[in-house]
């Protein structure tokens, strides 16, 4: 599947309800970052509107942010003879290895300085217990451990979430599904996330699982402010 295959959502505009998730806008994932993902820099001003008419009209903005302790089990430098993007799979971990990126307090781990952060009334930290990585916003890679977002948007009265960031075949994928694990009534912002694309099939593959669960998809130009 591709993006240009997805049934696209026209004219919404968010009310009572409805939340916004910009994930992981992180230096380490923007172009000359450890983990570069290719235009991962040219969706930031769209994010930056998107989040404008979320906190206009008074509605939850939430970042995530990676937040790796070094040597994180998830780098292949913490797996001898392997190298980041070759293939690997444990409980909690996979399917690949990944560079060193956004090792807690490092520049790599920070947002990136275009990104309006002063629009965020919430930030998630997500991948810091060692052993566990996390791609979604809601649960670490076990699929037991919990990052708070749940209890955060259940306590703000959150019925449906629109998401948007990086990368498209991981955090943001994972984050939908879980999503609609949850409950929610899920929305991915095609044009305002960008993928890793690696093993070569991640972002078909990824489609194809959100189209199934029932995750919905938007374009930024058809949320319309208040």
């Amino acid at each position: 599947m591709r993006l240009e295959d997805l049934i696209c959502e026209k004219c919404l505009k968010p009310a009572g309800g409805d939340a916004l998730a910009v994930v992981d806008i992180q230096n380490d994932f923007i172009p000359g970052g450890a983990l570069a993902v290719h235009g991962g820099d040219s969706i930031i001003p769209g994010i930056n509107r998107i989040m404008e008419v979320f906190s206009t009209a008074d509605l939850p903005v939430i970042l995530t942010q990676d937040w790796h302790p070094s040597g994180h089990c998830s780098f292949a430098s913490a797996h001898p003879g392997k190298k980041p993007y070759d293939a690997f799979k444990s409980e909690g971990l996979g399917p690949v290895l990944w560079p060193d990126h956004c090792v807690q307090g490092s520049p790599g781990a920070e947002f990136h300085r275009d990104l309006d952060t002063r629009f965020a009334q919430a930030v998630i930290r997500k991948g810091y217990h060692r052993d566990i990585d996390s791609y979604s916003g809601f649960l670490e890679n076990d699929l037991k451990t919990r990052t708070g977002l749940d209890g955060y948007l259940k306590s703000r009265g959150t019925k449906r979430l629109f998401i948007c960031g990086l990368a498209l075949d991981y955090c943001v994928f994972f984050t939908a599904v879980d999503g609609v694990g949850l409950g929610y009534e899920m929305y991915v912002i095609t044009d305002l996330a960008r993928p890793v694309g690696s093993p070569p099939d991640s972002v078909s593959r990824a489609l194809k699982t959100m189209t199934d669960k029932g995750v919905r998809f938007i374009r930024s130009a058809d949320i319309l402010a208040g």
